[in-house]
């Protein structure tokens, strides 16, 4: 149920980065929370930074295929597959949280929360993973 719930809310935050990066909606659209809510230009600067994107592709896009994938493999058991994509994932986002503390030095909450539940999520899924 865990990796449910990380999982949405993972899915939750990378559409709204992708949908903020690709311009379909603004920054303070009312399903975020206005704490987490960025100033559209202190979003733009994150989601504009060449860290932000992998081969051109924002990161966000590739979350939502991360957290999709999780929800549909959790109805089946946690496999490698998702602790591949999930080690991608922690590795990414150790670069990222640094990135974003010594380098943009933007707070981003929702940044940081994507990258503490990717952690969490790997942990989860590689403890089910060797107990299995």
């Amino acid at each position: 149920m865990l990796i449910f719930i990380l999982s949405f809310i993972g899915l939750w935050i990378s559409v709204y980065f992708t949908g903020v990066y690709y311009k379909w909606f603004k920054p303070d659209v009312f399903w975020i929370p206005r704490v987490c809510q960025l100033k559209e230009a202190t979003c733009m600067t994150v989601l504009d930074t060449p860290r932000a994107k992998l081969f051109g592709v924002p990161n966000s896009a590739f979350g939502i295929i991360l957290y999709a994938y999780l929800i549909a493999d959790i109805f089946v058991f946690p496999s490698g597959i998702a602790l591949i994509f999930l080690a991608f994932a922690v590795v990414r986002s150790l670069y990222l949280a640094y990135s974003l503390l010594f380098v943009t030095k933007i707070p981003c909450l929702l940044c940081f929360t994507s990258h503490v539940m990717n952690v969490v999520l790997f942990l989860i899924v590689f403890k089910l993973t060797i107990s299995s």
